[in-house]
């Protein structure tokens, strides 16, 4: 079930931002590498949840998008996953 526009606006970590029906934040880093490597980490994340992000990896950041396909917007799965990436981070 999706969540309505208070429900998102409520549990939304830090640092995310809502983009239509998905959950957005990009993450920096100092390096190319530094960036592929956490994307590797939230790759095994996602799978472990069974929840599979949109990640673009730019040249000192990652992008990491989130929505839920299946129920046509966000979810509590999304604010699940975007918590556990911050806490990766």
């Amino acid at each position: 079930m999706t969540l309505t526009d208070d429900e998102v606006d409520a549990q939304l970590p830090d640092d995310w931002d809502r983009e239509g029906d998905e959950i957005v934040r990009t993450y920096e880093f100092d390096d190319y590498l530094t960036g592929v490597s956490f994307t590797s980490d939230l790759a095994e994340i996602a799978d472990e949840e069974f929840h599979h992000p949109e990640l673009v990896i730019g040249f000192r950041s990652v992008e990491v998008r989130l929505t839920s396909h299946e129920a046509g917007g966000i979810t509590d799965d999304d604010i699940r996953l975007a918590e556990l990436f911050d806490d990766e981070y």
